[in-house]
């Protein structure tokens, strides 16, 4: 009396939690929560499926899974101190240096042994510990599937099914007594194995070469191959039951004699304590912000750049999705940048929602409404925005190049780039960043190595071949400088705000370390102008039209060209607006080649009228005509005059335009009513889209809210399903889990006696879509009916058609 019974099943472990632990397993486990368990016995039956145990190992840290690993290599149960001995060794290989191993592994225990037991892997008292039967065959050994401790089978299961006769002469062999007995055969054996004094003896007799045998085996994996005829080495163990026949050709080492020679270790290298991020360079706070600044300013720069490439249409889009590797090099090099660098930040613009296919028949991507919006923000917002919509993507732009499961390219903006992980990597290595002093650089390595430790079983997916988390970590070092998360290596400043504090107060910090827009440039007589710094909107849009980019960096220089004035002719502008636009913006005297430049394109500009016949070319000179026939260039347009100041094309307008502009003139399409059609830059915008989703890694974690409703309804579920009720004297011994059966009559008695008295009864249920369930309810009123009731398995209050109540039962007292 006065004692707790140890509960024998995983559902009553649950079921003696309390409702806060029970929460804490759904926090650890949502997918438990999909649907929402009926009972207790229907949580721990879920708990233990092999899809739901294998996400629950994939998230514990190396050392929770070598705990979980002796577990399964350990007796079932097994006590606290055997498993502490199974991580810890024996003692026979103490030094100073194990000593201190040992104490960081008993100090670290109890909270691998709790996280294991709070996500229901492990339940049972420290004297009783059982892995749960899922992940004890996920983690035991076999020859299809070694252990991860590199152990084999014990002895019991590596002689299972061997004659008696060999086992006889395994005894003979290692001078234990004879017994007829099998199982006491086993039990001799097993005894001696692990045994240390007599194992030592026994050792002691071995040859040299039978030792380096073992050695090989030791620590896995401990299966090795044999010819019919060994060595005599290989006979001498094999006599002794130290190598233990699997098949005619495959020996193993059984597991007592392999922790004899570990010294008691189920792992070689016991990891209690997560590695340290080291540094490589600790530099100046204020330096690393003005980099990471710098280099935010120049990823908001590349984006704007990118979607003034694709404003009037981007690539076409190709027919499995994607964008083509000629486009992409195209891209690449008018953004002046790599290819796997283009990739990022054309992966960048389509999550952040700035760039989709336009959805028409000859699909093409092009930049979205939401990029008209983008680009009127400050430009600390613009950055905030991209950092927020990098955090946050699934799309890996580092597979790019690369190819998928079935061996197929992937492609820039195409499918199967989406990995789940890469949000929670990435949010997981700036933290990591976050925890070193700032201006510290860390060691690429040695970041990787504490990845790895925290998500040991996480990290390849099916087509990537290789360590996932740590590619997408290295990825993450490198996108996090070129979008200015971090500068010189080190975590800036105003990461460190998006991170706590979210976007605003990010932008905020980022504000005054960017540079201020001017509204003026430097013109030169050799046809040139230069921005010392970035522009405001206005000014870089109508310079970006007027003239051509020649090189960037602290300073942009614009070239001023016959082609760019005529494309700023094309969009509306006149040569006054234009002589108007320099002089207000230039602190330098407009040069005067630049002056006759636009004077003589505008004098010339739109001489020559193009229209839709099929097409046709007007000019009021017939000379300039009949210079354009003579041209043997314009074969191909196939123009014939009909008039002397109209000649006709078989070529539509479109072409005919770019046909006589690489001629050399400068034409202006016209309408059907003969006015000059103006050409708008960036008219093209997609229908409004919204930013890619990402794809989720598994079910979301679920609020508190959500928490607290999950176990109220597991606990009345549960409840409703254990409660003990009363049974009828007219019909004894009920079958569990059958639904009560009484007639009409007597179930109107007794739910208008509860009703009256107050008490609850149990009743079996058969809703409108045929579903039985049996409840606790607890009557309020009867009537019409309809018993309306207190429902302790919803916990809250229904009303039931009482044609639909199967039976109901008095609970016992």
């Amino acid at each position: 009396m006065g004692t707790t019974t140890p509960p024998r099943t995983l559902a009553e472990a649950l079921r003696a939690r309390d409702d806060e632990s029970l929460a804490g397993l759904l926090r650890a486990r949502p997918d438990l929560l999909s649907p929402v368990p009926g009972d207790i016995t229907q949580l721990a039956t879920r708990a233990a499926t092999r899809a739901s145990v294998v996400r629950a190992l994939e998230h514990l840290d190396r050392f929770a899974l070598q705990t979980a690993e002796a577990l399964a290599v350990a007796p079932d149960p097994a006590p606290y101190g055997t498993l502490l001995g199974l991580l810890t060794g024996d003692g026979q290989d103490d030094g100073e240096q194990r000593d201190d191993a040992g104490a960081a592994i008993a100090a670290a225990l109890p909270g691998a042994l709790g996280t294991l037991r709070e996500q229901a892997l492990v339940w049972g008292d420290d004297d009783r510990l059982r892995l749960v039967r899922t992940a004890r065959e996920l983690l035991s050994p076999s020859p299809q599937h070694p252990s991860p401790t590199g152990l084999g089978p014990t002895v019991a299961e590596a002689t299972a099914g061997m004659s008696p006769g060999r086992l006889q002469e395994i005894l003979a062999a290692a001078g234990l007594p004879a017994t007829h007995d099998p199982v006491s055969a086993v039990t001799a054996l097993t005894a001696l194995f692990t045994d240390r004094a007599r194992m030592g003896e026994l050792l002691d007799t071995a040859p040299m070469e039978a030792l380096a045998v073992l050695d090989r085996l030791v620590w896995g994996p401990p299966y090795g191959e044999v010819t019919p005829n060994p060595t005599p080495p290989v006979r001498w163990l094999r006599d002794r039951g130290l190598l233990l026949p699997v098949s005619t050709r495959t020996v193993v080492l059984p597991r007592e004699a392999a922790l004899h020679l570990r010294a008691g270790r189920a792992h070689r290298v016991p990891e209690p304590r997560p590695p340290a991020v080291t540094a490589v360079a600790e530099r100046d706070p204020q330096a690393v912000d003005s980099a990471a600044a710098g280099q935010a300013y120049l990823a908001v720069s590349t984006v704007e750049e990118l979607l003034k490439l694709w404003n009037g249409g981007g690539p076409p889009v190709l027919r499995a999705g994607g964008l083509s590797v000629r486009e992409l090099r195209r891209t690449a090099t008018a953004l002046d940048v790599s290819e796997p660098l283009a990739a990022f930040w054309v992966e960048l613009a389509y999550g952040a929602g700035l760039l989709a296919s336009d959805g028409e028949a000859d699909e093409r991507y092009a930049p979205t409404p939401a990029s008209d919006e983008w680009l009127d923000l400050p430009a600390q917002e613009r950055w905030a925005s991209l950092a927020t919509a990098w955090l946050a993507a699934t799309r890996t732009s580092g597979l790019v190049g690369g190819q998928d499961a079935k061996g197929r390219a992937l492609s820039a903006l195409g499918p199967d780039l989406d990995r789940s992980a890469a949000p929670e990597v990435r949010r997981r290595v700036l933290a990591l960043l976050d925890e070193l002093p700032d201006g510290t650089a860390p060691d690429p390595e040695s970041l990787l190595a504490r990845l790895r430790w925290e998500r040991p079983l996480r990290g390849t997916a099916p087509g990537d071949g290789s360590d996932l988390r740590s590619r997408i970590a290295l990825w993450t070092l490198n996108e996090s400088e070129l979008l200015g998360i971090t500068g010189r290596g080190a975590l800036a400043s105003h990461t460190r705000a998006l991170l706590t504090a979210g976007p605003a107060k990010a932008a905020a910090l980022l504000a005054p370390l960017l540079p201020e827009p001017l509204d003026h440039v430097l013109l030169q007589a050799d046809l040139t102008a230069v921005a010392p710094g970035p522009l405001e909107r206005p000014l870089a849009d109508l310079l970006g039209t007027l003239a051509d980019v020649e090189s960037k960096g602290g300073a942009t220089v614009y070239r001023f060209t016959p082609g760019s004035v005529r494309r700023a002719l094309d969009a509306g502008k006149t040569a006054a607006d234009l002589h108007a636009f320099l002089a207000t913006h230039s602190r330098t005297p407009v040069p005067q080649p630049l002056s006759y430049l636009i004077d003589d394109v505008a004098r010339r500009h739109g001489r020559l009228r193009i229209g839709a016949a099929s097409s046709y070319v007007r000019c009021d000179d017939e000379t300039v005509l009949g210079e354009i026939l003579a041209d043997k260039r314009a074969a191909a347009l196939r123009l014939r005059r009909i008039a002397p100041t109209v000649l006709a094309a078989g070529a539509d307008p479109a072409s005919l335009l770019d046909g006589l502009r690489e001629m050399g003139y400068a034409p202006a399409a016209e309408s059907a009513d003969g006015d000059v059609l103006i050409t708008r830059a960036g008219a093209r915008r997609t229908p409004p889209r919204s930013a890619p989703a990402p794809v989720p890694e598994g079910p979301p974690v679920p609020d508190a809210t959500l928490l607290g409703a999950a176990v109220r309804a597991i606990r009345a579920g549960d409840t409703a399903a254990t409660v003990a009720h009363a049974p009828k004297a007219d019909a004894p011994g009920t079958p569990p889990g059958a639904l009560p059966r009484t007639t009409p009559a007597e179930t109107l008695v007794t739910v208008q006696a509860a009703a009256m008295t107050g008490s609850a009864v149990w009743i079996g249920y058969v809703n409108a879509e045929g579903a039985a369930s049996q409840r606790v309810i607890a009557p309020v009123r009867v009537e019409g009916g309809f018993v309306t009731a207190y429902d302790h398995t919803a916990d809250e209050l229904r009303t039931y058609p009482l044609h639909r109540i199967t039976g109901v039962a008095e609970l016992a007292e």
